[in-house]
């Protein structure tokens, strides 16, 4: 049977991938977008509701169907104040993943970030770390945890320093072998590809993927 799924962060570069590819396949019948506003995309598979994030409680009846994707996260620069950076990265996507496991949602699949780590002295992967621990006890029947590096793909804003880093990852990829390979950058295309290989798949428990095995999962998925 065809899948419901709800996405949160289709605005941004994992999301709006994500939202295409489930367009585009058969095994979806129906994807639910929250956004803080409208986003101008029409699809006849799409419902878009408009939330206030900070008081999800009020949109609980929109958290429903099979599948819920978090991608939702911000940056320092965009998100200087570090209680508010916080608030986006870590309460947002726990307080949707506290109202899809109440609903009966079997399923959360959310983007964290390579080096994760509650222990952690930085803050982000500190930060990153909790909220990863913070989901994964929920009763979902799985939860599915990805930890990229560097994102690759068609950005709405790239200054110049960081298509010359795009770059400079790009010709030195293939060098980043053994331990080194869950820091290599990914296109965003293939981590969206994963996690709907991965929802597919049903697999319960809760699982965490490297850039590696994302990459892997990708390349399985689109040769069957």
């Amino acid at each position: 049977m065809s899948k419901a799924a709800v996405i949160a962060g289709s605005s941004g570069l994992v999301g709006g991938e994500l939202l295409h590819q489930l367009c585009a396949s058969k095994a979806f019948h129906q994807v639910t977008l929250l956004v803080r506003r409208p986003s101008g995309f029409i699809h006849a598979k799409v419902k878009e509701v408009i939330v206030d994030f900070d008081h999800m409680e009020q949109y609980a009846a929109a958290i429903s169907g099979d599948v819920f994707f978090s991608c939702l996260g911000s940056t320092r620069k965009k998100t200087p104040d570090k209680r508010h950076y916080y608030q986006i990265d870590h309460d947002y996507p726990l307080s949707m993943a506290r109202i899809a496991s109440a609903n009966g949602m079997p399923q959360f699949h959310i983007i964290s970030a390579v080096g994760a780590n509650v222990r952690s002295s930085n803050f982000y992967l500190k930060m990153k770390g909790e909220t990863d621990r913070d989901i994964a006890a929920l009763p979902f029947q799985s939860v599915h945890i990805y930890r990229p590096s560097f994102l690759d793909g068609p950005r709405e804003e790239r200054r110049l320093l960081e298509r010359i880093g795009v770059a400079l990852l790009r010709l030195v990829r293939p060098l980043m072998t053994g331990s080194l390979r869950q820091y290599r950058s990914i296109e965003a295309k293939k981590v969206a590809a994963a996690m709907i290989a991965q929802a597919l798949a049903g697999v319960p428990g809760v699982h965490y993927y490297a850039a590696g095995t994302i990459e892997q999962i990708a390349k399985d998925a689109a040769v069957r």
